[in-house]
């Protein structure tokens, strides 16, 4: 009787003890216990400089597994340290060591918020309400990611800031880069205890302007400077994509990604793909990946999964949840080492993507695509989750 009354209490104790290790993370379902502060790597000092007038800094975010660098110039990811399946951190966003860096960068968009209209208009024009408004022609004869001085490269104020979430907000006044209205805007960062980092974007505006924010993080799952991403595994919840013309304009509606080298229904190499690269007119057009995929959403306001994507060495696995209706996906067709990175190497083609959740492209015609116009009174909102995990069922697929 004593015997099994000692060994009740002791399966209580187990089993509180157990509980207490799941709830404070030392198990953390990445392969072994792990102390995430790699962020520490950075230094806020390196950071801190005034531009325009505003200062610029390094914020850090961590949970029990996961930790990040987030600095107001640009609103951008600038690291974001993940666990293996055996337990190694690794930084699997691209960018730079110091505020120095990301000035003077010949790729400009590393980690940030795009805005106020992610993507290309055409001629650089946009017409609202009886008025042409002229944008900035920054890509050729046309206006690209809010033109030179778009959300990118502007430093946002911070209006709140604690250990998991940090919320950046930016006002882009009347005629900036050409866009009317002023346009408040503001993002949050969030590292929650489910090992996903949220984000979520708002704005509001005094004249109609059209508006789609996404964020231009390039990834690497396994690490920075871990070479091509060929070997990485994707999959896109998308029917359809935007095509596109030589000038990378998406063009006529949309168009099926069955029997193309588009269709990432099915877990896909992304390296299958682009062996396509020389036959396939989209990719020709596009250097490669560069396309709206119209991501297969039954309701409007429903949060889906929009894609997955694994790297089988280290096991690591990015599921992306959005409330927006595409997804952008580039194969960072352009590097090519001019720019060195946070590990003091150069930042070559091909070795890190970038998946941008948005809204359809600009396009005057709106037959081809629904508006992007937001207008006084109305409120733009949206969200997209990175959640992060290990693959242990994984199964490769042929690369045939």
């Amino acid at each position: 009787m004593i015997g099994r009354c000692v060994m009740k209490n002791f399966n209580i104790k187990i089993f509180f003890l157990v509980i207490y290790f799941l709830s404070t993370g030392y198990y953390n379902g990445f392969g072994q216990t792990t102390k995430n502060d790699n962020y520490k790597a950075l230094k806020i000092e390196d950071f801190q400089k005034k531009v325009n007038g505003k200062n610029i800094s390094l914020y850090f975010l961590k949970n029990t597994n996961i930790s990040m660098a987030i600095t107001n110039y640009g609103a951008r990811v600038v690291s974001l340290y993940v666990p293996d399946k055996k337990g190694n951190i690794a930084d699997i966003v691209i960018g730079f060591k110091r505020i120095d860096d990301y000035l003077n960068a010949k790729a400009v968009y590393h980690g940030a918020m795009i805005g106020r209209v992610a993507g290309r208009i055409k001629n650089g024009t946009v017409n609202l309400n009886g008025s042409a408004y002229p944008l900035q022609l920054n890509a050729g004869n046309h206006h690209l990611h809010g033109g030179s001085k778009g959300f990118h490269n502007q430093v946002w104020e911070v209006k709140s800031y604690s250990d998991t979430v940090l919320v950046l907000t930016y006002l882009s006044v009347d005629g900036e880069m050409g866009y009317p209205g002023n346009l408040t805007t503001e993002v949050t960062y969030t590292l929650n205890g489910k090992n996903e980092l949220v984000m979520e974007y708002k704005a509001s505006t005094d004249k109609s302007t059209p508006v789609n924010l996404t964020n231009h993080a390039f990834f690497n799952l396994a690490g920075e400077n871990s070479g091509l991403i060929s070997d990485h595994l994707l999959q896109i919840n998308a029917d359809y994509i935007c095509p596109v013309n030589e000038d990378k304009m998406a063009i006529n509606g949309i168009t099926k990604v069955k029997e193309t080298p588009f269709d990432f229904r099915k877990m896909t190499t992304i390296g299958k793909g682009l062996s396509f690269e020389n036959v396939n007119e989209q990719l020709k057009f596009a250097a490669g990946y560069d396309h709206h995929f119209v991501l297969n959403k039954k309701k409007k306001n429903n949060i889906i999964l929009a894609a997955t994507v694994v790297e089988p060495n280290s096991g690591r696995k990015m599921e992306i949840f959005t409330l927006a209706p595409c997804l952008h996906f580039f194969s960072a067709n352009f590097f090519n080492g001019s720019d060195t990175g946070k590990s003091g190497m150069p930042i070559k083609y091909r070795e890190s993507f970038a998946m941008e959740t948005q809204s359809y492209p600009y396009a005057e015609d709106r037959s081809l695509f629904p508006s992007v116009l937001l207008n006084p009174g109305e409120h733009y909102e949206t969200k997209t989750i990175f959640r992060f995990s290990i693959e242990k069922n994984l199964i490769i697929p042929s690369k045939r």
